[in-house]
C-alpha cells in the first residue's frame, strides 16, 4: 500500500492572525488606558479580592529574572518573536483544526501583545492583581491572560485527540 505524500490541507492564516490582533488591541488598549489613569504603584480596590494596579515587570512570568540586569528583555524579546513564527508556521500548516489554531492564536496575540510591551517600554505593564486578604497573585495583563488560556485550550484539545484516538 502506498503511503500518500500529500500536504496537510491549509486554510487561509486571517482568521488566526485576525484573532491574534484582536487580542493585541485589546491588550494594548487596557494597557495604555492604565498608563494614562494610574501612576507606578497605584492601586484601586474594586472588589474584596481584586485591585487595579499598575506595575511593571522587567523580566517572564511571575518576574522570573526581573533582576538580571537587562539582557533579559532582548532575550525576552526574541524569545517571543521565535515563539510567534512557529505559531504562525503551524496555523499555516495545521490551519483547518479549529480549537488547537484558536489555541495557538490566543499564544500568539499574547506573546506579541507582551514583545510590543518590551520594545516600547523596556518592561512589560501589568496591572490585574487578584488577592486574598494580604496574600496576592503576581499582577498580570490581557496578553498574560490570553497565553494562559491559550494554553489551557492546547491541553483540552490534545487531551481530547487522545481520547477519540486521533493524532
Amino acid at each position: 500500500m502506498a503511503r500518500s505524500l500529500s500536504k496537510p490541507a491549509r486554510t487561509s492564516l486571517l482568521p488566526w492572525l485576525g484573532l491574534a490582533f484582536v487580542i493585541i488591541l485589546c491588550d494594548q488598549l487596557t494597557k495604555i488606558a492604565i498608563l494614562r489613569v494610574f501612576s507606578y504603584g497605584e492601586s484601586v480596590s474594586l472588589t474584596s479580592f481584586f485591585n487595579l494596579v499598575l506595575v511593571y515587570n522587567l523580566g517572564a512570568a511571575f518576574s522570573f529574572l526581573a533582576s538580571a540586569g537587562g539582557w533579559q528583555r532582548w532575550a525576552l524579546t526574541a524569545l517571543g518573536l521565535g515563539a510567534a513564527l512557529v505559531i504562525i508556521y503551524m496555523l499555516q500548516r495545521h490551519g483547518t483544526q479549529r480549537l488547537f489554531c484558536t489555541a495557538l492564536a490566543f499564544i500568539l496575540g499574547g506573546a506579541l501583545g507582551n514583545v510590543i510591551d518590551r520594545l516600547a517600554y523596556g518592561h512589560v505593564i501589568d496591572f490585574l492583581d487578584f488577592h486574598l486578604n494580604a496574600w496576592h497573585f503576581p499582577a498580570f495583563n490581557l496578553a498574560d491572560s490570553a497565553i494562559t488560556l491559550g494554553a489551557i485550550l492546547l491541553i483540552f484539545d490534545e487531551l481530547r485527540r487522545v481520547r477519540h484516538g486521533s493524532r
